[in-house]
């Protein structure tokens, strides 16, 4: 198939992008890497008015490290973040999450800031932000403003970006000297997960962890965080009845699977605490010598 017609505007600048966005009246999309868009317009599942294409704006691009966070530019090739080693040194769960991204052509040419604002619930990238307690930055006709990852994610492909906005970079605070993995129930590789667990943390000399922070995707419409679980791990020595007592805990919280064509809800339900099980292990196995 082939999408329905639309006007192709190529922005240079942040400004320009902001000016195509209004002069549509918010009918218009944002063309980065395209891997998610491109398929929509493909299927006329979106008829955008406008298309407006940023790949020439230099300024959205980059990784960078200063006063405590790592800033990376929305659109920042995926490939790009998976080699980078500042990315590597200072955020150990978006390196680990990003080579889980699809396949090598998908990450060879979509954009981070591309797959949080499609905000797939399945998807790799806004569950590491939310994990990670990211901030979103978008500039718009009244300038700029961050949005928490938090406050970011509405539900399924709905996020709090205005029509009239677009992503400049998302912040993580710097998180050196962690470790970081996501565990995922998945058919086959680049596949969509059923359900996915992401565990960053740190280890201390004697033995206990802190720093936990553990987030979920496949339990609701949307990436969740597991603060009651990271609660019950954090300073503790994560031996397996610690563990499996954290596991377990999940299902306390206000989860809401969802039933679909990858999994029934009743099933994630059943998973999600074994690969909280399986994250939180992998990571202690890491840090053994």
């Amino acid at each position: 198939m082939k999408p329905g017609s639309f006007e192709y505007v190529k922005a240079d600048t942040v400004e320009a992008a902001i000016e195509a966005l209004q002069r549509f009246d918010g009918e218009a999309r944002i063309l980065a890497g395209g891997q998610s868009l491109m398929p929509l317009l493909n299927m006329r599942m979106l008829r955008p008015a406008g298309l407006i294409d940023v790949n020439g704006i230099s300024d959205l691009s980059g990784i960078r490290v200063e006063a405590g966070e790592v800033r990376v530019g929305a659109l920042t090739r995926y490939v790009d973040i998976e080699q980078s080693p500042l990315i590597a040194r200072h955020l150990p769960l978006v390196a680990h999450g990003i080579r889980k991204v699809a396949d090598r052509q998908v990450r060879n040419r979509g954009t981070l800031g591309g797959s949080l604002c499609h905000a797939d619930p399945a998807a790799q990238m806004p569950l590491c932000a939310l994990t990670m307690d990211a901030r979103l930055r978008l500039a718009g006709p009244d300038g700029l403003r961050e949005v928490p990852a938090r406050a970011f994610f509405l539900g399924a492909y709905a996020t709090a970006a205005d029509p009239l906005e677009i992503l400049v970079d998302i912040i993580y605070p710097d998180a050196e000297g962690t470790l970081g993995t996501i565990a995922q129930q998945i058919r086959r590789h680049g596949d969509f997960p059923a359900v996915s667990i992401a565990a960053s943390a740190r280890p201390a000399d004697d033995g206990r962890w802190v720093d936990w922070r553990i987030g979920a995707c496949g339990l609701d419409d949307r990436a969740i965080r597991l603060d009651r679980t990271a609660a019950m791990l954090e300073g503790q020595r994560p031996d397996a009845e610690v563990i499996a007592a954290a596991a377990a805990a999940l299902l306390e919280d206000d989860i809401d699977p969802p039933e679909d064509v990858r999994a029934s809800a009743e099933y994630r339900r059943h998973l999600a605490p074994i690969y909280v099980a399986r994250a939180v292990t992998a990571l202690v196995e890491e840090a053994r010598p």
